[in-house]
């Protein structure tokens, strides 16, 4: 049986019979009724700062390297480094507390981002890239370690983790086009600004979260082999907090999970064969379309995007510089706008919005070698949806996960799912790297010669 808006959780689609401004208020009341602010502004803040170097780092690019070195290679040494980590992390970290964990990532963030903001122009590139490294390393372990950190205190927190990353990208790639577009600050003030956003992250942690929640977890769950034995209702939610369905900020349709009793001492080598077979069952529901949103936006930012070039007549911008941070930001901007939207819009076919985005590379690499876009500007839209559904793909994963992922092996899933979008950005980094010269080659021989006007700063 279909339910109505009202029942489900979401808010009706404005203009439908059900809806009304009264129905809108009660509906915004009920979503934060009974929210523990603590642990909605403590895991917004774990996605801003997470992910908000990262942005930065990308948002860069062109200034790091120049028009010389494509910047697939800053993606890959972005990036690299946090799928390896996401590939083999899951199935040991959790052996490491979460608070030494924030504390590693905090460190190697801050090192990394004062490595790439003090190594002079002049210097190698590996230098800069091996600060990128450092700041990667954190961010891809970071990320799985906070997922899994979402397992303790319910769907609320996954909602507002999946909104602070939104928001990373929105305030990454918009505070470097403010400090070095319109300020006019330095691409190394504007780095070392950055290199001390982490202490945000020490401060969520360690004063704002209410730990209650984990400690109480952490006091019974493992991960293990689970008994084949079915249990009762009462067994199903173990040490997760309860949620009321009005006020979680995801759709809270009926958990098709089924839990199991786990067994309490099993050795090493049994766990690892069990999480690697939860991985497998993970890959066609959930792991397949993140990766194939994120090759193919990806490859849209790193390797077609730079050569997404009009006169400068014909646009707002002085120098051509200046079109890879503003795509930056609009892709950006719409990752945020569909990573907040989880509490009104939920998407249960996950494949679609990944084709989808598969269409918008296609356009766009074939506007970069026929030009028939007659403005910047349509390009401005194009780059906005597409980052719509990146961040739409994303966030209705881990939701998905949280709901039809039995108990006992969620904190597991929901880290090693996370491979998918770093494994994605891998992919897309060697694949840019080629076709961003390539598309710049064949401008050149066409007439087009702006992609080779951008230097290193």
């Amino acid at each position: 049986m279909t339910r109505s808006p009202a029942s489900s959780g979401l808010l009706p689609m404005p203009g439908s019979p059900s809806s009304s401004w009264a129905l809108y208020r009660a509906r915004f009341a009920s979503i934060f009724q009974n929210v523990d602010t603590s642990v909605l502004v403590a895991f917004w803040l774990f996605g801003l700062i997470n992910n908000v170097l990262y942005v930065i780092i990308l948002s860069a690019a062109q200034d790091l390297v120049g028009s010389d070195v494509p910047k697939g290679l800053v993606l890959l040494a972005d990036v690299l480094p946090s799928f390896l980590t996401k590939l083999t992390a899951p199935y040991f970290i959790h052996k490491v507390p979460y608070w030494l964990r924030i504390i590693a990532f905090a460190t190697f963030s801050s090192v990394g981002m004062f490595l790439i903001a003090l190594t002079p122009p002049d210097k190698s590139v590996g230098v800069k890239m091996a600060g990128v490294i450092f700041a990667s390393l954190s961010s891809g372990a970071g990320e799985l370690s906070f997922l899994g950190l979402t397992h303790y205190y319910g769907q609320i927190s996954l909602a507002a983790w999946g909104s602070g990353t939104g928001a990373a990208g929105l305030v990454g790639a918009g505070l470097y086009v403010l400090f070095t577009d319109w300020v006019g600050f330095s691409v190394k003030t504007s780095l070392l600004v950055s290199a001390f956003l982490p202490i945000i992250m020490l401060i969520s942690f360690f004063l704002i979260l209410p730990r209650g929640p984990l400690r109480q977890g952490k006091g019974v769950k493992e991960y293990q082999p689970v008994v084949d034995r079915e249990i009762g209702q009462d067994d199903t939610e173990e040490d997760l907090p309860t949620v009321n369905a009005a006020s979680s900020l995801l759709s809270p349709r009926p958990s098709s999970a089924s839990t199991s009793v786990t067994a309490r001492h099993v050795d090493a080598s049994s766990e690892f064969v069990t999480n690697i077979r939860r991985a497998k069952s993970l890959f066609f529901p959930y792991m397949l379309p993140l990766l194939l949103v994120y090759v193919a936006e990806y490859i849209i930012n790193q390797g077609v995007s730079p050569n997404l070039l009009f006169p400068l007549e014909s646009t707002p911008f002085k120098e051509y510089r200046d079109f890879y941070p503003m795509y930056g930001f609009l892709y950006q901007l719409g990752v945020f706008i569909s990573r907040s939207s989880i509490a009104f819009v939920r998407l249960q076919h996950l494949y679609l919005p990944s084709l989808l985005q598969v269409g918008n590379l296609v356009l766009l690499t074939l506007h970069a070698l026929l030009p028939f876009l007659p403005s910047v500007y349509i390009v401005f839209i194009i780059i906005f949806w597409e980052g719509l559904l990146g961040g739409a793909v994303y966030v209705n994963t881990f939701a998905e996960i949280m709901e039809n992922v039995p108990t006992s092996e969620r904190e597991f899933s929901l880290g090693a799912t996370s491979v998918s979008d770093s494994g994605g950005i891998c992919i897309a980094g060697f694949v840019g790297m080629a076709i961003e010269l390539r598309l710049c080659d064949w401008q050149v021989r066409h007439g087009r010669d702006w992609c080779q006007k951008i230097k290193a700063s």
